[in-house]
């Protein structure tokens, strides 16, 4: 394999294998029909049985961060603009295409699929339970942002804003479990399929802004 394509495969496996296993899991919740995992309904009956009023109020805010205007549009937009003003403008465009494109791809997966949310819901939200598009936004935001800053802070901070946003979609039961597995799943894998498009002009960026700028020695004065 020729070395120039050795990222965009690194990053194209990984997020078709990642849709697959959305989608995998998907299809089995759809076999099985309404009744959720054991695992979904032991830990959603453990959330009802706890409830905490600091623990309530953070879960609503995450819910407000992660998804409707705020996190669809506010997010994405702002991000983006952060990285023009970085000068990062593959990055910026990159960041956009992850988002529509996770997001849709969260859409159909809720129509193709229509599993009903927990019956102890305490938010307002759309259509079809699986996947949770607030886990989804979140884990495209994490690996966004590990694909532009590979750095293990960036990482290590990722993963803790995916586990604590689908931790806050099972406490205000707007979520089984596993949905939120799911979001985060197809949200990590769309954002690796855009990174593995948008490759080569995200490392060439990389590479035109790690370049140190060129000095011009002065001309002595005869």
């Amino acid at each position: 394999m020729e070395a120039h394509n050795r990222p965009i495969t690194r990053l194209l496996v990984p997020g078709i294998v990642l849709v697959a296993l959305a989608c995998a899991l998907g299809a089995w919740i759809l076999q099985r029909g309404p009744e959720p995992f054991v695992l979904d309904h032991w830990w959603n009956q453990a959330l009802v049985g706890w409830q905490v009023e600091a623990v309530a109020v953070f879960s609503l805010a995450m819910n407000w961060l992660g998804g409707g205007v705020f996190g669809v549009f506010v997010v994405p937009i702002g991000g983006a603009l952060a990285l023009l003003i970085m000068r990062r403008y593959m990055g910026a465009l990159y960041f956009v295409a992850a988002s529509i494109f996770s997001a849709a791809a969260v859409q159909v997966l809720k129509r193709l699929f229509g599993r009903a949310r927990p019956e102890e819901i305490l938010v307002i939200s759309d259509y079809g339970s699986f996947p949770s598009g607030h886990a989804a936004n979140a884990a495209t935001l994490a690996v966004v942002a590990a694909v532009l800053f590979p750095r293990l802070w960036v990482v290590i901070a990722g993963a803790v804003w995916v586990m604590l946003m689908a931790f806050s979609r099972t406490y205000v039961h707007a979520h089984w479990l596993s949905d939120t597995v799911g979001g985060a799943i197809i949200g990590a894998g769309m954002a690796l399929l855009m990174a593995s498009a948008f490759a080569v002009p995200l490392r060439a960026e990389a590479t035109r802004r790690s370049r140190p700028p060129l000095r011009v020695a002065p001309v002595a004065a005869e």
